[in-house]
């Protein structure tokens, strides 16, 4: 009982040209594909299901590696997976955006097509070019809290009030991705 309900939160990758899912049942917490389709599976562009969506206590981890001349990356928590065939846009829950040129991380929302005035980020500037990163994203009751190789950097409070809506993981730009749980 105790092995469904684990499978039933874990995070089912796809990479956008890749009907092949992976759902890593001897260890659903934690996805990664195997050595085989590493490349395949998660290439950027990337897009990755969130099997039930999201909830408080569940989180989403990223971990890969900076370009070696990068301009920016975004990784978005998105709504309505399954309704994006219909052309309306969908609604984003949380778009973290890393601007290396001005070493912003700003975050920001899609409510109803019309995105929210994006929050600026800390004095602290955590990814350097050519080196890895680990980005966690803790839902909890109110809000989003974002940690990046350990550190809590800030909070994103929720605009997206249906957690359940929240069902995919969209990542782009100038990084590699090494593993996503």
């Amino acid at each position: 009982m105790a092995v469904q309900a684990a499978e039933k939160d874990a995070v089912v990758l796809k990479n956008v040209e890749d009907e092949h899912l992976n759902d890593s049942p001897g260890n659903p917490g934690l996805i990664s594909p195997d050595k085989g389709d590493i490349t395949r599976l998660l290439t950027v562009p990337f897009s990755g299901r969130i099997r039930g969506g999201m909830r408080p206590g569940k989180k989403i981890m990223v971990m890969g590696i900076v370009e070696l001349e990068p301009d920016s990356f975004d990784v978005s928590l998105t709504c309505g997976r399954d309704s994006e065939k219909d052309g309306a846009p969908h609604d984003v829950a949380l778009k973290l955006t890393a601007r290396f040129a001005d070493r912003q991380f700003l975050r920001s929302a899609r409510i109803s097509g019309k995105w929210t005035v994006e929050e600026a980020s800390t004095d602290y500037f955590p990814f350097i070019a050519d080196q890895p990163f680990r980005i966690e994203i803790h839902c909890e009751h109110q809000r989003f809290r974002i940690f990046v190789d350990g550190h809590q950097l800030f909070d994103f409070y929720h605009k997206v009030k249906c957690f359940s809506s929240i069902d995919a993981v969209q990542i782009q730009g100038d990084l590699h991705i090494t593993k996503l749980g």
